[in-house]
């Protein structure tokens, strides 16, 4: 049987991105200024991923604030910062750092805020007729054994990789039927399982989508939204019900001014 061919692709979808990140590297020895702080952030520009800033949380611990291009990895985001600036400090130390690291997704607002607002979307948007709400209650998201505030781990260091993700019918067109209502919820679970999400929240309205969930260490989030658009697709039978595109956040126990405080 032939694949479908996917609707969604990176040429055809525009993403509204706020994708934010606090990096946390160990060197091996102090290396007692970051002068090498701008050279670093030129480099690092061609892969998609900018500096904001950062700071020595003690002599041996640098923490970087950063934010990337949709289609950057976060695996690609330690790779490159770590080997950008090793290669910078190269006359001064072969090996800087030790391997482990910590990579930690942030955004404009905490999780506890991100989580209550996709599980309080019927409220947000009532329908004129009650029956509807209750309808749609029924096929809301609450997966209480996801804890999005722990790290997930790899082999050399712990990551969150926690996405708010958004997607509108295009011309906010209205799907209430049951039936379809039930595929949707169905869809989103299925595919959270089968690409190994941590789906913790699944907000399902008549015109739009919102999800909240951590995600692999090497899945681009660009790559994740379009996944669920693709599969949206299907349970519409192969038609573009949603827009090419849509938003794309991350979130995590801090917010971007605690961050930059």
């Amino acid at each position: 049987m032939t694949t479908p061919k996917p609707l969604y692709t990176r040429e055809n979808s525009t993403f509204s991105c706020p994708l934010q990140w606090g990096l946390t590297v160990f060197w091996r020895s102090p290396p007692g200024s970051d002068e090498w702080f701008s050279a670093l952030a030129a480099a690092l520009e061609p892969d998609g991923i900018r500096l904001l800033g950062h700071r020595f949380e003690s002599p041996e611990v640098s923490q970087f604030a950063i934010s990337t291009q949709p289609q950057v990895t976060p695996v690609l985001i330690v790779q490159r910062v770590k080997g950008r600036l090793q290669h910078a400090v190269r006359d001064r130390w072969s090996k800087p750092f030790h391997g482990n690291y910590a990579l930690r997704s942030f955004g404009k607002v905490t999780r506890t805020v991100v989580e209550n607002y996709v599980a309080q979307q019927v409220d947000h948007h009532p329908m004129a007729d009650p029956r509807i709400d209750e309808r749609l209650r029924r096929f809301q998201i609450a997966n209480d054994d996801v804890d999005l505030s722990q790290p997930q781990r790899t082999s050399q260091g712990l990551f969150w990789h926690n996405l708010h993700i958004v997607l509108v019918h295009r011309e906010r067109w209205m799907e209430v039927r049951e039936e379809t209502l039930r595929r949707i919820h169905d869809m989103i679970l299925g595919a959270s399982r089968a690409k190994g999400y941590l789906l913790s929240r699944a907000g399902i309205l008549p015109d739009h989508v919102h999800l909240a969930l951590g995600c692999p260490i090497d899945v681009a989030p660009v790559d994740v939204a379009l996944g669920f658009l693709n599969n949206l697709a299907f349970v519409h039978g192969m038609r573009p019900v949603f827009q090419f595109g849509g938003f794309i956040g991350t979130f995590g126990e801090y917010d971007s001014g605690a961050v930059k405080s």
